[in-house]
């Protein structure tokens, strides 16, 4: 403990300095630096594609003076130069960038080559970046014209069926954050501990909220620990680099881009009507009471989903002035849910300064990102309700009530009644501002110096009224509640690269320095309101009963601290040795005084075979390249900050003095030797390029263990306060292989066809979940409940098996009464089966993820679609099961798959491996049509039409609404009467530049 604060003390000298670095930034980016020496002359020439196409609207500088011009529509300029020492560097957007010095010339022509050549894109690696081609370790990049296109809420869905062996699930909430896996699950742990890390514009564990799609300019997805061990203890499950849109120079340019969507319900689960469930229960000599049949044929899904309008727009700007280059966007998204009731709203604002003083030797720059998010939500009880209602009453009663009967238990509800009589609003707002200065200490090296602040206000208000069927006989509940998030970042490292003769070194070393500061806020609520005219808006004039306890939320305020030093070395020989070394030290508050400390090491190497002399005359060769890689990398996500500590809390409540208080107690133990998940990861890759780079594509073989599993373990009380301790116990382990292939079938001046292909399998195990220390046989997950299962678990955590192992009963048929029975332990037959008979029925683990992308350009037309799925997984139709339930008809509505069932069957509904379905699917999960307008407008540089049609149709065996249901965290693959359905969308857009 004590060398850790000694450490994290001494962040405090650069930290005083961070005011005098702003005054800095704000006092350098209001200067202008022009230096202008001899005698002026004028330079003219011509600037033309390498494709002998003249270039409109380049940028030509004159290095170090400011004097900047542009070329005419025929790529023609004049520029004036300070006599024969003047450099002209020449900015394009797509092009190579070049520097070329005038000397005693009077006409310079430049030809600029376009970025099309993978070999020599450049992706980001964590501090700085590298041509593709230097890769040592398994990177995949996604440029804007991969992206997916549609009604998108989160950059995450970018990228899904895009990068092999990403897994992403989302249902069509609006709302709901998708799930990501990369590489299989890493950790026995919860909600965002299994995500990639986000390093968005170099500010590590930055907001995604706070970047629209339509400003990314590259997603770079680092795959295995070589490539992320640079951000060590955060990188266990892959970190996602976002860039985002900056001015590269030039005439100040706008754009605009918008769409308009219509979104539908693509699948639902069909359920009887009125007539139907009256004929069923007719045909077995049943009758609905009189209260619940009033001849009404009402389709509840109907009556709580709707046709979504959704629109998005986006309006950026960007240019140059002398030294200074500036950009600005704002974003707006109005995403109405299919679901009535439920909706996001979002506005992102963007603005980025930069400015070249002292001879451009130092780079000062702020950028300031905003995000203000207001989302409506919907109760959970709607799901189940909109299935189960029974479709023979209506919405409403002849008094206008909503017809339900609130004395009936397991949770019935009218459905419309649930969306009308609650609120629940929440609000996020989320501010980060970064400064940054780069300076170029001499020719090769570089320091760069950020500082970023990220402030989240989460505020969330809930009313339910008098006639809420969550509130009854409460008058009125209202919850408030009101949260700030802060987190601090300083980053602060050398770059120094150095070519000479065959040999090429680049050089990394820095510090970082983080602080984050949690829960810092409140929460409170109130009941007994005169009038639901007020909501949420005035809790003081509650009139709550006699002892009455407000809901005070989890309001810890915690604070988490991070110091880590890191560095990393490159080596090339000849172009074609390939060497990599990176190690990273961090120092965590979250976890126990003697393990604060990890350090993550990580080597590569890389071969260009294709450089080889026995290759040189392979003219159909392009690039080959070998790749190997290990490194250790940690999970620090997700922790709670105080998961070390022996804490105290309510214990409960007893009588004392004649009246009720809290005890207060022991409930956490303290570990002290509690320290971070080490996941190390072998690597071995291929790249290849052949005839003419028309076929690329690379193939990764990973073998990837993760160690020191975090747990609450049984101990004894005798030795500890409480009966469970957080220790470092379990391992686990992924295997897998990944395939990409991108092809040029195609290519000539009327029509181009590209094609990429990604394939990618992975096996997860539990390796172990004991020690010599401490035992543990298997971690039950999954309790799903349902009408007298309520206590079974249908997952289990188990070694051997993978995370999303299902365990239940084994359907075995209909006895001669037509009742389900299912096989015991002891190999007979029973109709009363218990939790012993439980059997492995499956594995939420797919075993294939693969997509598919086709673009087709013919003149100014293009299309492009885009085929994704899975294979090879399980779903637990828990969903299916509870509505199967024949003998229940009089209570709730049954789906027609219960026709072909006994009535007589009181076991239908029991979790057996006939609802474990195959999740297996495959997707047309867009289309796009578009047209673009090249050089016929005066007005605009370039304008395009596009149609886009979303989730066009699904091939699957799987009978629930949608196979595509959350593979992540440690209780995948389960689709449990919460399934928000999936939407068809239509969505007719455009992109314009001024």
């Amino acid at each position: 403990m004590k060398r850790f604060l000694s450490v994290s003390s001494s962040i405090s000298f650069p930290l005083a300095h961070v005011r005098g670095w702003l005054f800095l930034f704000v006092f350098f980016l209001c200067q202008q630096a022009f230096a202008v020496q001899g005698q002026l002359r004028t330079i003219s020439g011509r600037v033309t594609s390498d494709t002998n196409m003249p270039l409109e609207a380049v940028s030509i500088n004159v290095k170090g003076t400011g004097t900047t011009a542009f070329t005419d529509a025929q790529g023609q300029y004049t520029i004036a130069v300070p006599g024969e020492n003047a450099t002209l560097q020449f900015f394009y957007m797509g092009y190579g960038q070049q520097e070329i010095a005038v000397g005693n010339q009077g006409v310079v022509n430049v030809t600029l080559t376009a970025k099309d050549n993978q070999l020599e894109e450049v992706v980001v690696v964590g501090y700085g970046n590298t041509n593709k081609r230097n890769i040592t370790g398994s990177v995949a990049s996604v440029s804007p014209k991969e992206f997916n296109q549609g009604v998108i809420s989160s950059p995450a869905q970018l990228l899904q069926g895009k990068v092999p062996g990403l897994n992403i699930t989302r249902s069509g909430d609006p709302n709901a954050t998708p799930a990501m896996t990369l590489r299989g699950p890493s950790t026995l742990r919860g909600e965002g501990a299994q995500e990639p890390f986000y390093v968005i514009d170099g500010v590590p564990g930055a907001s995604i909220d706070l970047v629209a799609p339509d400003d990314i300019v590259s997603i770079d997805v680092l795959r295995d620990a070589s490539s992320t061990a640079i951000y060590g203890s955060r990188a266990a499950n892959g970190v996602i680099m976002v860039t985002t849109r900056r001015s590269e120079g030039g005439k100040p340019r706008v754009s605009y881009s918008a769409y308009v969507a219509v979104e539908e319900v693509s699948n639902r689960i069909e359920m009887l009507t009125g007539d139907e469930l009256r004929a069923y229960l007719d045909k077995n000599g049943k009758s609905l009471a009189p209260t619940d049949d009033q001849g009404a044929n009402t389709d509840w899904q109907d009556e709580v989903t709707r046709t979504g309008i959704s629109h998005n727009h986006n309006l950026s700007f960007g240019g140059s002035s002398a030294n200074t280059l500036y950009s600005a966007s704002v974003n707006y998204l109005k995403n109405e849910g299919i679901m009535k009731g439920s909706e996001l709203e979002r506005i992102i604002g963007r603005l980025s300064l930069e400015q070249k003083v002292l001879n451009e030797r130092l780079t000062l720059g702020l950028s300031i990102s905003n995000s203000s998010t207001e989302q409506d939500l919907i109760p959970a009880e709607v799901f189940p309700n909109m299935l189960r209602y029974l479709p023979t009453v209506g919405v409403r009663a002849e008094d206008g009530s909503y017809t339900e009967d609130l004395l009936r238990t397991g949770g019935y509800f009218n459905p419309v009644s649930l969306i009308d009589n609650n609120i629940d609003k929440r609000k996020v707002k989320t501010l980060l501002a970064t400064g940054r200065v780069g300076l170029k200490i001499f020719e090769g090296l570089d320091y760069n110096l950020n500082v970023s602040v990220q402030n989240e206000d989460v505020n969330r208000d809930i009313y339910r009224n008098r006639f809420s069927a969550l509130a009854q006989n409460s008058d009125g509940i209202a919850i408030r509640s009101s949260y700030t998030n802060t987190k601090k970042i300083l980053e602060s490292f050398f770059n120094y690269e150095k070519g000479f003769n065959d040999h090429f070194v680049k050089l990394l070393a820095g510090y970082s320095w983080q602080e984050d500061r949690t829960g810092d806020g409140f929460q409170t609520s109130n009941q007994g309101f005169v009038t639901d005219a007020l909501s949420y808006n005035n809790l003081g004039l509650g009139d709550p009963p006699t002892g009455f306890i407000s809901d005070f939320g989890d309001t810890r305020i915690q604070t988490l601290r991070m110091i880590s030093f890191y560095a990393r070395a490159n080596y090339e020989f000849r172009d074609k040795y390939l060497f990599q070394v990176t190690v990273r030290r961090d120092g965590s508050s979250a976890f126990g005084e003697n393990s604060r400390w990890g350090t993550f090491p990580a080597f590569s190497a890389g071969w260009r075979i294709s450089q080889e002399n026995f290759l040189q005359g392979v003219s159909a060769l392009n690039d080959l390249k070998l790749r190997v890689g290990y490194g250790i990398t940690g999970n620090s996500i997700g922790f709670n900050p105080l998961i070390t500590l022996l804490r105290y809390g309510s214990t409960g409540r007893f009588y004392y003095d004649g009246k009720f208080v809290n005890a207060i107690g022991p409930t956490q133990n303290d570990n002290p030797d509690l320290k971070w998940e080490r996941t190390a990861m072998a690597n071995l890759g291929l790249d290849f390029a052949i005839l003419n780079n028309r076929i690329s594509g690379s193939v990764d073989v990973y073998d990837k263990r993760t160690s020191d599993l975090i747990w609450d373990y049984d101990v004894s009380t005798t030795q500890y306060f409480v009966d469970k301790l957080y220790a470092n116990v379990g391992e686990m382990r992924n295997q897998g292989i990944e395939a990409m292939v991108n092809v040029v079938p195609v290519s000539n001046d009327k029509f181009t066809w590209t094609s990429s292909f990604n394939i990618a399998h992975n096996k997860n195990e539990i390796v172990s979940l004991s020690n010599d220390k401490f035992t543990l046989e298997e971690i039950p997950r999954a309790y799903l409940g349902g009408k007298g299962q309520s206590g079974n678990p249908s997952q289990r955590v188990v070694e051997g098996q993978p995370i999303g192992a299902f365990y239940t009963w084994k359907y075995m048929g209909k006895d001669e009464s037509g009742v389900s029975q299912f096989l015991k332990a002891d190999g007979t037959l029973t109709t009363a089966p218990s939790s012993d008979d439980f059997v492995y029925t499956g594995s939420a683990q797919p075993k294939l993820l693969y997509g598919w992308s086709n673009t087709f350009s013919y003149g100014n037309v293009d299309l492009n679609f885009f085929l994704r799925g899975v294979s090879g997984n399980k779903i637990i139709n828990a969903t299916l099961a509870d509505l199967n339930s024949p003998s229940d008809a009089l209570n709730h509505n049954i789906p027609r798959f219960t026709l072909d069932e006994p009535y007589s069957d009181i076991n239908a509904f029991r979790l057996s491996d006939r609802y474990i379905e195959d999740g297996s699917y495959l997707r047309l999960d867009n289309a796009t049509i578009g047209y673009t307008f090249k050089n016929n407008l005066k007005i605009v540089d370039g304008l395009r039409l596009y149609f886009t049609a979303n989730n066009l149709f699904i091939l699957t065996d799987y009978r629930g609404i949608d196979p595509e249901v959350s593979l992540g965290g440690i209780e995948p693959g389960i689709d449990n009467r919460n399934y928000y359905p999936k939407t068809r969308s239509y969505i007719f857009g455009l992109n314009v530049n001024f």
